[in-house]
C-alpha cells in the first residue's frame, strides 16, 4: 500500500532549505526509496511551507528514515525551521490520475469493448489523432469512431498496458496490442493469424477530454505478420 508523509513547517529561509534538500538527494541516490516529492507554499503566509513525500509502502518509508543521511537532513532542516515540523503518516486509500483514467478508456470501452459511445465522452470535438498509420489525421469523436471501427472489423484484439506515466497535461502508455486477423484489413483478406506488436500513445487532455494522440507502432511487423511484405 503506497504511503504518504506530509510534513508542515514554517521557515524563514527556504533558499538554504532547498540546499539542505539538494545534498540530500546527491547523497543518497541508490539508498532512499522516496518516489515522489512535492514541496509546495502557502499562498497566504510566505514562511509556512508543506512538503508531500511518497514512498512505494510505510516499511519503505522506514527503511528510508533509518538512513544516516536522513538524520542529517532532518537536523539540518530543524535547524532552519521556525520551531518544529509537523508529521502526519498516510496510508493512500485511493489513487486516481483522472487525465489517465481518460485515456484508459480509449484502450478498454472504445477500442475493446466497442463502446463507440464512449467516444463522445472521451474525445473533444476538435480532437486531432496524429497516427503512423493514418495519411491523415483523424478529427474529433467521430474519427476516432471510423479507424476504432476499421481495427475492430479486421481483427479480434486485445490491449495490455505495459507502463503508464503521467505528467501535466499529458498521458504516456506503452502497450502491447494482440489480435487474430478475422477481416479484411488495408486490402488484405482475412487469414485467421495471430498478430502482436507493440506500441507507444501519448495523449494530452484539456478540459477533462483528450485534445490531441499520437500513436507510434511496429506497423513493419505487423504487415510482416500479415504476409503483406517480404520479411
Amino acid at each position: 500500500m503506497t504511503f504518504v508523509q506530509i510534513v508542515d513547517y514554517e521557515t524563514s529561509r527556504p533558499e538554504d532549505l532547498n540546499e539542505v534538500l539538494d545534498r540530500y538527494l546527491a547523497k543518497t541516490n541508490g539508498k532512499r526509496t522516496v518516489t515522489h516529492s512535492v514541496i509546495a507554499k502557502d499562498r497566504e503566509s510566505d514562511t509556512h511551507y508543506v512538503d508531500v513525500v511518497e514512498f512505494p509502502s510505510y516499511e519503505e518509508a522506514m527503511k528510508n528514515s533509518h538512513l544516516p543521511e536522513t538524520d542529517q537532513m532532518f537536523q539540518e532542516m530543524v535547524a532552519l525551521c521556525d520551531g518544529m515540523p509537523r508529521f502526519t503518516n498516510l496510508d493512500v486509500v485511493r489513487d486516481e490520475h483522472l487525465n489517465t483514467m481518460l485515456a484508459n478508456r480509449m484502450f478498454n470501452d472504445l477500442a475493446m469493448k466497442g463502446d463507440m459511445s464512449a467516444a463522445d465522452e472521451i474525445f473533444a470535438a476538435d480532437f486531432r489523432d496524429h497516427d503512423i498509420g493514418n495519411p491523415e489525421d483523424k478529427i474529433g469523436p467521430e474519427g476516432m469512431r471510423e479507424d476504432v471501427r476499421m481495427w475492430r472489423d479486421g481483427f479480434d484484439f486485445n490491449f495490455t498496458i505495459d507502463a503508464q506515466m503521467a505528467q501535466d497535461d499529458y498521458v504516456t502508455t506503452l502497450w502491447t496490442w494482440t489480435g487474430t486477423h478475422k477481416g479484411e484489413f488495408m486490402g488484405v483478406a482475412p487469414t485467421g493469424k495471430s498478430c502482436t506488436m507493440t506500441g507507444t500513445t501519448v495523449f494530452r487532455c484539456e478540459d477533462g477530454m483528450i485534445k490531441e494522440g499520437w500513436w507510434h507502432y511496429d506497423a513493419m511487423g505487423l504487415m510482416r505478420q500479415l504476409g503483406m511484405m517480404d520479411t
